[in-house]
C-alpha cells in the first residue's frame, strides 16, 4: 500500500507539473534598492505565455541567493507564475559558510523592522511587474525565508496565501497573526531540532487564535533543511512538499 500511495501521488505530481517542459523560462537578475542599501533579486517567469498571471514571491535560505534559490525560483515559474527572489542580505553578499550564513540571519532576526523593509522593497518589485496580475500574489519561504514569509504575511501584506518551508518560527507577537491574509501553509520536519514542533503549535496558537486558514504538513524521520536532502525521508519529504506547495498555489490563485 506505501508503495501504491507513492506512486499515485508521483503521477498526480506529474500531471499537476504538465507543460513545464514547453515552458519557455525567462530570468534576469534585477538591481534595486531598499533606503540607500543596494540589492539584486531574480525574476523567473514563462515567456510561452501571455497576458497577467499570479506572482510568487521567493524568500531564500539562509544560504541567500545560492543556486537553489535561483533553481526554486524558475521551478515556480514553469508552474506559470511571474516568480521574484528578492536579495534580503543585500548585493554581492553571498554566504558560504555556515557561520556567515548565522551571522547574516541574525541581523534581520533581532531587526524586524528591517527584515520587513527588506521584503517590502522585493515584494514592490514583484507587484510592480506589468505580468503580474496583483489581485493573485502569495509567498513562499524556505528555511530562514519561512521566518520571512510569516513576518511578513503578519503586516497585512495583500497576498492570498503563505508557505513556509522548514522555517523557523520565533520572536512573532501573538496578536500579530490577525493581520494575515488569505492561507498559511507551513511544510515541516517532524524532527526538527532548530525549530522543534513546539514552534508549530506556537505559531498554530496564534493562527487559531486569530481564525487564519492554515495547513501543516509534518514529515517523519525529517530535520530542517530538508530541500537539501541528506537522506530518503527526506527526499521524501522534499518532493512531498513541491507537490503541496504546487496544489496550494494552484487553490489560493483560483486556477
Amino acid at each position: 500500500m506505501k508503495y501504491g500511495v507513492h506512486t499515485t501521488v508521483t503521477a498526480f505530481v506529474a500531471c499537476l507539473f504538465a507543460g513545464a517542459a514547453n515552458a519557455e523560462i525567462k530570468t534576469r537578475w534585477i538591481d534595486y534598492k531598499q533606503g540607500e542599501t543596494p540589492l539584486q533579486g531574480y525574476l523567473a517567469y514563462d515567456d510561452s505565455l501571455t497576458g497577467k498571471r499570479p506572482g510568487v514571491l521567493m524568500l531564500h535560505r539562509r544560504d541567500g541567493m545560492s543556486d537553489l534559490t535561483l533553481e526554486n525560483t524558475q521551478m515556480y515559474a514553469r508552474q506559470g507564475y511571474v516568480v521574484f527572489a528578492p536579495d534580503i542580505f543585500g548585493k554581492d553578499i553571498r554566504p558560504k559558510t555556515v557561520p556567515e550564513m548565522q551571522a547574516q540571519t541574525a541581523i534581520y532576526t533581532k531587526d524586524r523592522p528591517l527584515m520587513r523593509a527588506r521584503t517590502q522593497a522585493g515584494f514592490d518589485v514583484l507587484r510592480s511587474n506589468p505580468m503580474v496580475d496583483t489581485s493573485k500574489l502569495a509567498l513562499v519561504g524556505y528555511c530562514f525565508g519561512g521566518e520571512v514569509a510569516v513576518e511578513f504575511a503578519e503586516t497585512g501584506a495583500p497576498i492570498v496565501g503563505s508557505v513556509t518551508i522548514h522555517g523557523s518560527f520565533r520572536g512573532y507577537p501573538p496578536e500579530a497573526a490577525k493581520n494575515i491574509n488569505g492561507r498559511v501553509l507551513i511544510l515541516h520536519g517532524a524532527d526538527d531540532p532548530v525549530a522543534p514542533i513546539s514552534e508549530v503549535v506556537t505559531l498554530i496558537d496564534q493562527l487559531r487564535g486569530a481564525t487564519v486558514s492554515w495547513e501543516l504538513n509534518l514529515y517523519s524521520g525529517t530535520e530542517h533543511g530538508f530541500s537539501k536532502p541528506k537522506n530518503a525521508a527526506e527526499e521524501h519529504a522534499n518532493e512531498e512538499s513541491k507537490f503541496a506547495t504546487a496544489r496550494f498555489f494552484k487553490q489560493v490563485f483560483g486556477l
